[in-house]
């Protein structure tokens, strides 16, 4: 038993504070909001709280206003891994293609991650300013400068949802395809020389070489990519918040929401909104994680 002791007792040990830190911080937060969600707290008063079961979420997604943010997430969410994973790609192409001063070129495509998203919205919310004409400023100013007028528009501010929210996605696109070039230019540099060697030898174009060799590499790092880019789209905040402000409706997404409705002291409705974005994670996270152990387990 002593001897069983000495083996795990000092890892554990080790683990400890960690374990116990985790499990205030992250678990029994969540457990917090999600026992909050569940009661009838949507003002300001203390002293107990009434529990009214999943009556919140009913009320969450029977509003107007809910779903329209949950629509607006969805086309961001959409446009935002579309962008930065073919941004992404394509710049570990030209980089894995080998350029004079490759590391120069990395630095640029890596350095918007090293800027805060709040620096990096107020620098956005200038270049996507939607005034025009004579009055026109960031990105909309360069386009007349240049003479092409026609690409002058008003960003955030008028048209339709897809519109709205690519303008909001395109900073975002920016500052994470680095990142995902990253990950790819990794995955191309990992796979054997003897795989390019074996497929030119076969007569494979260059085409056939990356469609049927290269890329299939690749498959893990673009499902992880994938990933890692669902769950930051959906937890995007001080970005959008940045650029548009907290009360815009046209670009008004869960976590901007969930904020307002705290600033509200409605910490049920609150800690509901919390709850169904925890949720929309799990289902992104929870079955890469299972694939993950799987494979782990075959291999």
């Amino acid at each position: 038993m002593h001897g069983r002791i000495r083996t795990w007792g000092p890892g554990a040990l080790v683990l400890l504070p960690t374990v116990l830190l985790l499990g205030y911080f992250v678990y029994g937060l969540i457990a917090w909001s999600f026992n909050t969600s569940l009661t009838d707290r949507h003002t300001a008063r203390r002293g107990p709280a009434d529990y009214v079961g999943f009556e919140n979420y009913v009320n969450l997604f029977g509003e107007d206003r809910f779903l329209n943010s949950l629509k607006n997430l969805g086309v961001l969410t959409v446009a935002f891994i579309v962008g930065t994973l073919i941004f992404g790609l394509l710049w570990a192409l030209l980089l894995e293609k080998g350029v004079t001063g490759e590391g120069i070129f990395r630095s640029i495509f890596l350095f918007p991650m090293a800027i805060s998203m709040i620096a990096s919205g107020v620098v956005w919310s200038w270049l996507l300013n939607p005034s025009q004409g004579d009055e026109a400023r960031g990105l909309n100013r360069l386009f007349s400068i240049v003479g092409l007028n026609f690409l002058e528009n008003a960003w955030w501010t008028a048209g339709s949802r897809w519109t709205t929210m690519l303008s909001i996605a395109l900073p975002a696109i920016w500052q994470l395809s680095g990142y995902i070039m990253a990950l790819f230019l990794a995955g191309f540099r990992g796979i054997p020389p003897e795989l390019r060697e074996a497929a030119r030898v076969d007569g494979a174009s260059e085409f056939k070489l990356y469609r049927h060799v290269l890329f299939p590499q690749l498959s893990p790092i673009a499902l992880s990519a994938l990933i890692i880019l669902g769950h930051m789209s959906l937890k995007l905040f001080d970005l959008i918040y940045a650029i548009t402000g907290p009360n815009q409706f046209r670009t008004e997404v869960p976590a901007i929401y969930m904020w307002n409705t705290l600033l509200s002291n409605d910490q049920a409705k609150a800690a509901g909104i919390a709850i169904v974005l925890l949720a929309v994670v799990a289902v992104l996270v929870i079955p890469y994680v299972a694939y993950t152990v799987r494979q782990e387990s075959n291999e």
